[in-house]
């Protein structure tokens, strides 16, 4: 049978020169960066030489890079971080209704604590408004935190004009940007923000591997106590071998970027254009141009996104309905009902993502096989017997 991967905004494999990257800091340089002997320095240059490599990447100083173990844990000590280092400035955050967990579990928490937190609303392409914004700053904000790009369905946030919003009124500005690192270009200059989260295995690195960026000044809580790995910010020994990975994979996306993005926003727009033509009465959810290259977002109407993606599964094609991170949860999308979607047509949701090793044929494959499952399970289906009698 065909095996076909296109669930890849939930995780990517680790590109093979990447392992390779790693394999010395398992066998080899396997000390611990913090020791001063031959093995720790060893170890020590290789985590050194990727906060550089990192850095470099996203336009940033070396000693601004924190290496977490992921993009929820980057997130967390971000919202976490300000909150506490800031709050007898203030005890207002805001943040948008569309934000993956890693964000919105930390601020209701942070709720419970007494901080106050305001949830943007969205339009229906999935976009937060700067008017929006500026109508939630207080006098009390300390934080603003909208993710770059929204891993459910791939609409770019216009991020540099919100970031220049909250910072005109010198407040900080966190950005999610797990899914986008390595997939568009990430300029934190150009972003204008002070905080930045990405996760590795987002792009065909380690999993257990993430980044979270400090822009210098910025008050940020200490994230872990114990040691004083990271400059005191996160103690925790080094996982060397992963950061080296992380910093490979980064080397990657840098050489293959452009070249990535022209294919796979090809691969995209077919899918976009050619889904609606085989499977009537879909719906395509983000915004249709200002989107990741590599996601697409349908919902297909009388059916459930599960059973659509245990049929597909059994053919050999591995999508998803939303984020991997909620995929036990019983409940539609919360991303879905927030651009304006019922229950019903959210719980209809098929979310495809494309990556490095995506093919043509790959998505000839899905296009042959996803219309007869459609099909297969309306038949079954008691709401698309009720429209179409």
């Amino acid at each position: 049978m065909k095996k076909v991967y296109l669930d890849y905004a939930a995780t990517t494999s680790v590109d093979p020169q990447v392992l390779e990257a790693m394999e010395p800091y398992f066998l080899e340089k396997f000390g611990n960066a913090s020791s001063l002997h031959a093995y720790g320095q060893d170890a020590k240059k290789g985590l050194e030489d990727s906060r550089q490599i990192l850095a470099d990447s996203i336009g940033a100083k070396p000693e601004e890079i924190v290496f977490t173990s992921g993009g929820t844990e980057s997130d967390n000590s971000a919202l976490l971080g300000v909150a506490y280092a800031l709050e007898k400035k203030g005890n207002h955050i805001i943040t948008s209704v569309i934000e993956h967990h890693a964000i919105s579990e930390p601020a209701k928490f942070l709720e419970k604590k007494g901080f106050k937190v305001t949830y943007l609303g969205v339009d229906k392409d999935g976009l937060v408004s700067g008017d929006d914004l500026k109508k939630a700053i207080t006098d009390k904000t300390i934080l603003v935190s909208i993710m770059q790009a929204n891993n459910e369905i791939g609409t770019i946030e216009p991020i540099a004009q919100l970031a220049q919003i909250a910072k005109g009124k010198g407040i900080c500005f966190h950005t999610d940007a797990v899914q986008t690192f390595g997939h568009i270009p990430v300029d934190v200059n150009e972003l204008n923000v002070d905080l930045l989260s990405l996760s590795a295995h987002k792009f065909y690195g380690p999993k257990g591997v993430g980044a979270l960026y400090i822009r210098k000044g910025t008050r940020l809580e200490t994230f872990m106590r114990g040691g004083d790995q990271e400059r005191g910010r996160r103690a925790s020994t080094h996982n060397v071998a992963g950061i080296v990975g992380c910093a490979r994979a980064i080397q990657l996306c840098q050489q293959n970027l452009e070249t990535e993005i022209k294919f796979q926003s090809a691969l995209r727009d077919k899918l976009i254009r050619e889904i609606p033509l085989k499977v009537p009465e879909v719906r395509l959810n983000g915004h249709p141009a200002k989107r990741l290259p590599n996601n697409v977002n349908f919902s297909i109407k009388y059916i459930e996104g599960e059973s659509m993606l245990l049929s597909l599964d059994m053919l050999g094609i591995a999508v998803s309905t939303g984020s991997a991170c909620t995929s036990s949860s019983l409940e539609p999308s919360h991303v879905l009902l927030a651009i304006g979607l019922d229950h019903e047509t959210a719980h209809g949701s098929l979310r495809i993502t494309l990556g490095r090793w995506t093919t043509e044929r790959d998505i000839d494959y899905l296009l042959e096989k996803l219309p007869p499952v459609v099909e297969k399970l309306r038949a079954m289906s008691p709401l698309y017997e009720r429209k179409n009698p």
